[in-house]
């Protein structure tokens, strides 16, 4: 009896050894991954990153080196720190290979050059990114095993609502005391048997107004508007069958759920240097019948194919979606969150298929416009970048896949500040942004795109830590700060890469505490936690500008309003999708012209004299000819008809110049969508002294 007592308290004793392999198991290779890993390492934890991925960072690795930052004042710890290092790297003369830094310029550098320690620079290469993730494992001494597949039928073992360990496709298992799932999937979070949701909630289940099907709502200029393009094979015929890339099933009601999710896409590296450039080559499976919507596009006029091409070091460039058929493939992702590895495999082919078809086409087909395929002609693949994947990025653009419901879920509302956040862990700032969910027929007969959204959050927005665990009973030892809990539309402004290593890093933090005190993680007291988190230098909280992504009116000469400032009469939408404009975004009406909608910028001047009158507005093609002006002055009311689609650029900011006027404290300008043949949109109005 003794002995068989004896023998069980060895067995058990090897378990528990067994069951304390690493205090910490971080399944993904993400940024939020290893930013997560060395911070449990310099709290004195022994941690392992068990990766499905070769490459470590994820997208800021994978070919978003445009970063999407929102105020960069929030972002703060080790995710401001990775953008220091990729300041340290570009400081040196070597790093400019293709270019010279002084032609670059100091494009994405944001702290001043007085505070040398700090210096941040937050556009880059993606083998640079890359680099600093792996400067991070070697410096560190993380612990990394790569190509290590979750088994996510049975490779979750749980001791009631404890994980234990997780087992890989390769029959190998990592043990260990706590388990953050730092994925874009969320594989081990499902796996391990915790809410979530995929597509979109309905307005009504978190009384929000973005989320949800969006049908009718147009933003940012990736739909159709008022283009009237047939879907149809032949023109105008239903019969004749429907293009590639429309579905053909009901939009769905404003306002409903589903379960579908934004577009995918591979952000892509590009360069037009000819001696690294290698020629976009024609993909397998290749048709162009598949891009006649593209070829109608290009018909109705439109040509801004290279607005995104933002440009990274070296001549080279992070191109993104732009316009209503681009790099976007709607429709063509809705099962990957819950898909197998194989079928997942067959959707990232697809999307790589026809990313690379669609730059073969306007570089090839003789029907599109001249002179964009000469210009596309000039670009191809950077030969020093991605080199064991055929110089394409390894990375697909996962912009949502599974979002726990976890112990807090974030919604618009506390994105927009319309109730408080609790406990905060970190902060979010970038407008609230999700891509087109769907491409369908309208009533009407004509193709349009769904699901795309851009709205202001009016500033940083705090980021609770309720929303990366689980609810109370479902994961004890589990962080989630990837794929955590928010609602769609929330989600679209807190996925940033930045915010990711935000979010890792407390995650880890609060990981360690709960082994120390030998508490679940959903019991981690904020105030301590709160305390270890500011010490290691994040943001929680921020009463400075409500906005840094655009240019400060006060920065700019003369009596600036922005459009926020302008008395509204009618339905505006906001945008921040130009490349320039005041505050933090500019106004439109959507192209609704039924010259019910205006602004009315009412100015306080300090004294009274002869003022050149000014209005903002981001060009763009698709904007009104003849948009409906009126400048109240001394003299009376001068209307006026303005031209929106070519404004003159000036100290960052594009100007309508509207004339001089003798102006009192009654001066005024109105805007308005009456008899507007395009989208009206304004950024600001402007009162500028006229010197004698």
């Amino acid at each position: 009896m003794q002995l068989r007592t004896l023998l069980a308290s060895v067995l058990l004793s090897s378990q528990v050894l067994h069951a304390a392999d690493h205090d910490i198991v971080i399944y993904g290779g993400t940024c939020s991954a290893v930013i997560a890993a060395v911070q449990a390492k310099k709290m004195g934890k022994s941690v392992i990153v068990v990766s499905p991925d070769k490459h470590l960072g994820g997208l800021s690795s994978g070919g978003l080196g445009f970063t999407d930052t929102g105020n960069k004042a929030v972002i703060g710890g080790l995710s401001r720190d990775f953008y220091h290092r990729v300041w340290l790297h570009y400081d040196q003369d070597a790093s400019w290979v293709q270019q010279k830094k002084s032609e670059y310029g100091g494009k994405g550098q944001g702290t001043p050059a007085m505070d040398g320690e700090n210096r941040t620079m937050w556009i880059f290469e993606p083998h640079v990114a890359e680099q600093i993730f792996e400067d991070y494992v070697k410096e560190f001494g993380l612990e990394v095993v790569r190509n290590e597949w979750l088994d996510r039928a049975k490779g979750v073992k749980k001791d009631g609502d404890k994980i234990t360990s997780i087992t890989t496709l390769s029959g190998k298992t990592y043990a260990g005391k706590m388990f953050i799932d730092a994925t874009y999937e969320g594989d081990l979070m499902a796996a391990a048997g915790v809410d979530y949701h995929v597509g979109r909630e309905a307005q009504s289940v978190y009384e929000e107004k973005w989320n949800g099907v969006q049908v009718g709502v147009l933003h940012h200029g990736h739909h159709f508007g008022q283009m009237n393009i047939s879907p149809y094979v032949v023109p105008g015929d239903p019969s004749s069958g429907v293009l590639p890339h429309i579905n053909t099933e009901p939009v769905g009601e404003y306002g409903s759920g589903d379960k579908k999710v934004q577009a995918y896409c591979f952000r892509m590296c590009l360069t037009n240097d000819p001696s690294n450039r290698v020629p976009f080559a024609k993909p397998e499976g290749y048709d162009p019948k598949e891009f006649e919507l593209l070829v109608r596009v290009f018909d109705k006029g439109w040509t801004d194919v290279f607005h995104k091409f933002d440009p990274i070091p070296n001549h080279k460039t992070d191109t993104n979606n732009h316009g209503p058929f681009s790099t976007d493939n709607i429709g063509r992702n809705w099962d990957y969150p819950e898909a197998s590895y194989e079928r997942r495999r067959e959707i990232i082919t697809e999307h790589e298929r026809y990313q690379q078809g669609w730059l073969y086409f306007i570089a090839n087909d003789p029907r599109v416009p001249k002179e964009i395929q000469q210009e596309m002609q000039t670009w191809g693949l950077p030969k020093d970048e991605f080199k064991d994947n055929g110089n394409w990025s390894h990375q697909l653009y996962i912009r949502e896949a599974r979002r726990m419901i976890g112990s807090y879920v974030m919604t618009e509302n506390e994105l927009l500040k319309k109730r408080p956040t609790p406990d905060s862990v970190g902060m979010g700032s970038y407008g609230i942004d999700s891509h087109n969910i769907q491409r369908y027929i309208t009533p009407e007969g004509f193709v349009q795109n769904e699901g795309d959204i851009g709205v202001s959050t009016k500033g940083p927005y705090e980021i609770a830590y309720g929303s990366l665990v689980p609810k109370k009973g479902q994961g004890s030892n589990l962080l989630v700060p990837v794929a955590m809990s928010a609602s769609h539309i929330a989600y679209g402004s807190i996925r940033m890469e930045p915010v990711f290593m935000i979010l890792g890093q407390s995650s880890a933090t609060a990981a360690v505490m709960a082994i120390d005190a030998g508490i679940p993680v959903q019991d981690v007291p904020y105030e301590k936690l709160k305390s270890q988190i500011l010490k290691d230098g994040q943001i929680l909280h921020f009463d400075g500008p409500t906005s840094m992504r655009g240019i400060d009116p006060k920065s700019l000469k003369g009596i600036v309003m922005d459009d926020t400032e302008a008395k509204v009469t009618g339905e505006w939408k906001e945008s921040g999708a130009a490349k320039s404009f005041i505050g933090d975004g500019y106004s439109h009406d959507s192209n609704a012209k039924d010259g019910k909608s205006s602004l009315r910028f009412e100015p306080k001047l300090t004294k009274p004299g002869k003022y050149r009158l000014m209005l903002a507005a981001p060009p763009n093609s698709n904007r009104a000819s003849n948009a409906a002006v009126e400048v109240q002055y001394a003299g009376g009311v001068k209307k006026l008809k303005v031209d929106l689609k070519s404004p003159k650029a000036g100290e960052g900011v594009y100007w309508i110049d509207l004339g001089e006027y003798e102006c009192s404290n009654d001066t005024a300008i109105t805007i308005s969508n009456e008899g507007a043949d395009g989208y009206v949109v304004v950024d600001g109005a402007r009162w500028l002294p006229v010197e004698y």
